[in-house]
């Protein structure tokens, strides 16, 4: 993740909050979720402030659950505003990903 940093910080919070959309879930579920969908270099310790931080937003709630290996487990779920920030971040994605695919696909000249 050091090399795109920058980049991927705003891309991961609408990832998890799509994630979290899709099947309430728990931090390290997150994290591999994350990892089988390319984020190879995500670790817990870049996963869990982004989730700290889109709670004390309250784009997203949590409630503890029993787990079958030990201890409750912590599931997230999306608050109201969590959905509306995530459809904000899904047409933001499209509207950017058309952008940048115009200039990586096409042969681009500049007027002088």
């Amino acid at each position: 993740m050091k090399k795109n940093s920058q980049m991927l910080k705003g891309l991961l919070e609408g990832c998890i909050l799509k994630i979290i959309k899709d099947n309430e879930t728990y931090g390290y579920e997150l994290v591999e979720s994350l990892k089988k969908g390319g984020f190879k270099d995500v670790t817990e310790g870049s996963v869990y402030p982004i989730v700290l931080r889109l709670e004390k937003k309250g784009m997203i709630d949590s409630v503890k659950k029993p787990s079958p290996l030990g201890p409750k487990r912590k599931y997230y779920y999306l608050t109201q505003l969590g959905h509306e920030e995530l459809e904000n971040f899904l047409l933001g994605w499209e509207e950017l990903k058309v952008n940048v695919d115009y200039f990586i696909n096409k042969e681009v000249t500049y007027e002088k």
